[in-house]
């Protein structure tokens, strides 16, 4: 079983792209992957939500999942509560992502916000059905100020939960990073206890799929299928 949970320290900060990239570098690799969004928050039923993006960027060969769906752009318990549909639980992302796993190389599960977002009324997180099947978790982090903190704390609550992470990823590099951009680079690693594993650059979700595909795999170190730091 290859399962990698993969969060954000925060919100709309390229965690999406982030997972597109590894998915494209993974079957660039000649291995079978898997996306699940246990999930989607502020998409209507009949637009195209997390997956589906995955799906355009790395290609037709991803296999797609989606637990739930809920309207409105809140925290998937709030949606949930709000929209009166039943919530996700942490033991249904294990289940699903284990099924998943069975006839995969390779499952990535993309996260909603942060890593204690609340899924469910009992405070159920992605945390827990990582704990739960034993899986890693990749963070994703910003690239300017205040990310340092953020992503500390993401580590801290990693480490407190027992999950281990073998890295963080900048979701979104500016073309022209400014000074605490560049400094981040080198403090990430030691804030986060854990390795930088790539720089996503920013606007590379709007690129034509065969272009991202293409170059998907420069943007992520070799722990991720790419080829990023060598």
């Amino acid at each position: 079983m290859s399962v990698l949970f993969i969060t954000g320290t925060g919100t709309e900060i390229g965690k999406t792209v982030t997972t597109a990239a590894i998915a494209a570098a993974e079957l660039g690799r000649g291995r079978s992957v898997a996306v699940l969004k246990p999930a989607q928050t502020g998409v209507a039923a009949d637009e195209p939500g997390d997956v589906a993006e995955v799906a355009r960027l790395a290609g037709s060969g991803v296999t797609t999942a989606e637990l739930a769906r809920y309207p409105e752009p809140l925290a998937p318990a709030t949606a949930a509560r709000r929209a009166g549909l039943p919530p996700v639980r942490p033991y249904e992302v294990a289940e699903a992502a284990s099924k998943l796993a069975a006839e995969h190389d390779v499952v990535l599960v993309e996260g909603a916000g942060g890593l204690l977002v609340r899924f469910d009324e009992a405070g159920g997180t992605l945390a827990d059905a990582a704990k739960a099947l034993g899986a890693p978790m990749l963070m994703v982090a910003q690239a300017g100020l205040g990310t340092l903190n953020a992503t500390a704390l993401t580590a801290l609550a990693l480490r407190t939960a027992g999950i281990e992470t073998p890295g963080v990823v900048i979701g979104s590099w500016p073309a022209e990073p400014d000074l605490a951009s560049r400094c981040n680079v080198e403090d990430l690693p030691e804030v986060a206890g854990a390795p930088l594993l790539g720089l996503v650059p920013a606007g590379v979700g709007a690129l034509p799929s065969a272009r991202f595909r293409a170059q998907a795999r420069s943007w992520l170190a070799p722990r991720l299928g790419g080829t990023w730091g060598l």
